[in-house]
């Protein structure tokens, strides 16, 4: 398979389910348990972008100044700090680990 066979069966199945999102009849959507799970899904899919980031360096798991970063950044959210604020605390500490152990 080519390389832009590739490209054009992913954006030909890209637009398939976009357009299967807008056949969808209203009345599936406005079952309580479809809002539950679709109140859910940006946060699940946030979550598992930031760990993929934050965990990951190519094909392989590791465990670095990232790490501590999203710890500071998930305690000063449960501390309820501004979001500005719990940027530049991760981007402190991740930028300090680093500085003091050379890690990551």
């Amino acid at each position: 398979m080519s390389t832009w066979t590739a490209v054009l069966a992913a954006a030909a199945l890209a637009y398939a389910l976009k357009l299967a999102g807008h056949l969808v009849p209203p009345r599936w959507l406005e079952h309580p348990r479809v809002r539950r799970g679709s109140a859910l899904l940006p946060t699940a899919l946030l979550a598992a972008l930031v760990v993929v980031q934050a965990a990951s360096d190519g094909d392989r798991l590791v465990a670095d100044a990232r790490l501590v970063g999203v710890g500071v950044a998930a305690l000063a959210l449960a501390l309820r700090a501004p979001f500005l604020v719990v940027v530049l605390l991760a981007a402190a500490s991740t930028a300090g680990v680093r500085a003091l152990t050379g890690w990551g």
